[in-house]
């Protein structure tokens, strides 16, 4: 048996037993959702930091620094300005004023079910997107991993697939808590590791690490990675670039896995304290993300990447070379457990909206008979995103680079979810029509853009068989490939015409001063 699979294979019999653990532990509704918010701030931090660092950032993020240098490093910085977001804005209300979802909050002073089933939509909407991502670099990594063995892309995909949403399934937001602290810890560990190595390659010296990136060889050219525009090219290349930095800030607090996670913990102060703990991690990793794409481009080159893997395989390729098939096979397990812990996030926030959102309070009014019903509910409804997820990601192949994916799902999240949230935490006149207007208004401008954008439509030449192919084979009709810069202000607009073109809500308002010291006390949270 070969040492990725043996590694592999141990991983997987540790998470399973932390599954196992967590299964006994989570009996009934705030169990199985919220953990019975006992995670402490540090264990939350971690967990956090784990379900922020996807596919994307350890896949994705150093595919792209590797084939498009300084452009590609730009998806980093924006991810990590953007926790700023969640801290400044949505941490401690959101964890002070909700229960499990963030239909919570706003169905606190709004009527409770137009606004749950716009925000159910929402939230399986991103949730489904970004699983894709996380779906198309577990089959692309578990296929390199099980080369030889006759284990087709497509297979890989349902067998990651089906192992993730077991975990969901049984063990809860508890087991994905601690799934997701194991992986942080690892991936951090693998990160440094490798960065390590990389400098080590250069034998310390930055001087000589960065004239390196300033001579990528690409097919017959040497290009310099540190110049910008490899990416964001004339005529639409700055526009484009705003629109992700747009779509990576506000994103990030409007992600329904990230915002579930505040609710684990007892109270508003450790929910501060997580994000912190959070940032810490997550901004050390982007850092080193600098080697890792960087290193890539350099030691291996654009044309061995891509015909061993495409861009997602830039960071496992990197540790092969520089540590032989034991640090290929640990970096894959690390790869694995990212994506493993990221999906298990996405789908407990997704079945948990339905469940709780829909099922609980749309069709039965917040009066179910049976408590355990909601959780059954959610457990069949991880099952279907999960389907979802795996068909799409066959569909998409593994070309399509996982960190553009998930800015979409970013772009997706910041359009619909983040105008209603501040609005309804933030003004008073805000109305439920309002709200329906803002989440669908979001929602189809986002999707709609994305649809005709160069992200799915495109030409591409004969020779594209082992780069990403588009889904359309038409000339973009939108030119931007992240809709952000114009989805969000239709968003945000959508929101405050409908709030304008509706009756004042006297109740809405009254519940208002209420909300607005909740959320800032935590009173009766």
């Amino acid at each position: 048996m070969n040492p990725p699979l043996v590694l592999f294979l141990a991983f997987l019999a540790i998470t399973l037993t932390i599954n196992y653990w967590a299964a006994k532990r989570s009996i009934g509704a705030s169990a199985y959702f919220a953990a019975g918010g006992r995670i402490t701030g540090w264990q939350n931090g971690i967990a956090v930091a784990g379900d922020y660092l996807s596919a994307a950032s350890f896949l994705g993020i150093a595919g792209i620094i590797a084939f498009q240098g300084y452009d590609g490093f730009l998806y980093s910085v924006g991810w990590l300005v953007a926790y700023l977001t969640v801290l400044l804005i949505v941490a401690e209300p959101l964890r002070n004023a909700g229960k499990y979802t963030m239909a919570d909050v706003l169905a606190y002073r709004l009527r409770p079910r137009p606004v749950r089933a716009m925000a159910a939509l929402s939230t399986l909407t991103v949730g489904a997107f970004y699983m894709i991502a996380q779906m198309v670099g577990a089959g692309t990594l578990v296929a390199l991993l099980l080369k030889g063995s006759g284990i087709t892309f497509n297979w890989a995909v349902v067998m990651a697939g089906l192992l993730m949403v077991s975990y969901v399934v049984f063990g809860g937001i508890l087991a994905t808590t601690w799934v997701q602290i194991v992986k942080a810890i690892l991936l951090m560990s693998g990160a440094i590791l490798l960065s390590i190595l990389v400098m080590a390659h250069f034998h310390f010296s930055f001087g000589n690490f960065f004239d390196a990136i300033a001579h990528v060889k690409d097919g017959d050219k040497v290009v310099n990675f540190l110049n910008p525009g490899l990416r964001y090219k004339p005529p639409y290349g700055a526009l484009d670039l705003i629109s992700l930095g747009l779509a990576l800030i506000f994103g990030a607090a409007g992600l329904p896995h990230i915002l579930v996670r505040f609710y684990t913990v007892p109270d508003a102060k450790t929910a501060r304290i997580s994000v912190v703990w959070a940032m810490a991690i997550i901004g050390s990793f982007y850092i080193m993300t600098t080697f890792l794409g960087f290193g890539a481009a350099t030691i291996l080159g654009k044309d061995f990447i891509g015909n061993n893997g495409g861009t997602n395989m830039s960071a496992p390729l990197l540790a092969r070379n520089l540590g032989g098939e034991v640090l290929f096979a640990f970096i894959s397990a690390i790869a694995f457990s990212t994506i493993l812990a990221v999906v298990a996030g996405l789908t407990i926030s997704a079945s948990t909206s339905f469940a709780h959102d829909f099922y609980a309070n749309v069709l039965h009014h917040g009066h179910l008979r049976n408590p355990q019903a909601e959780v059954k509910v959610a457990r069949i409804t991880a099952f279907l995103v999960g389907a979802v997820a795996i068909a799409a990601a066959i569909v998409l192949g593994p070309a399509f680079n996982v960190a553009i994916l998930v800015a979409l799902a970013f772009a997706v999240a910041a359009s619909a979810n983040l105008p209603v949230i501040v609005l309804s935490l933030f003004w008073k006149r805000f109305t439920t029509e309002g709200a329906v207007w803002g989440l669908a208004a979001g929602l189809i401008s986002s999707l709609a853009l994305i649809a005709v954008s160069p992200s799915i439509m495109g030409l591409d030449p004969p020779t594209a068989a082992k780069t990403a192919r588009h889904l359309i084979q038409m000339q973009p009709l939108f030119p931007l490939e992240n809709p952000g810069i114009v989805s969000i202000p239709v968003g945000f607009l959508a929101a405050f015409l409908g709030t304008l073109a509706s009756r004042q809500d006297p109740e809405a308002e009254a519940r208002y001063t209420e909300l607005q010291v909740r959320a800032a006390t935590g009173l009766d949270a």
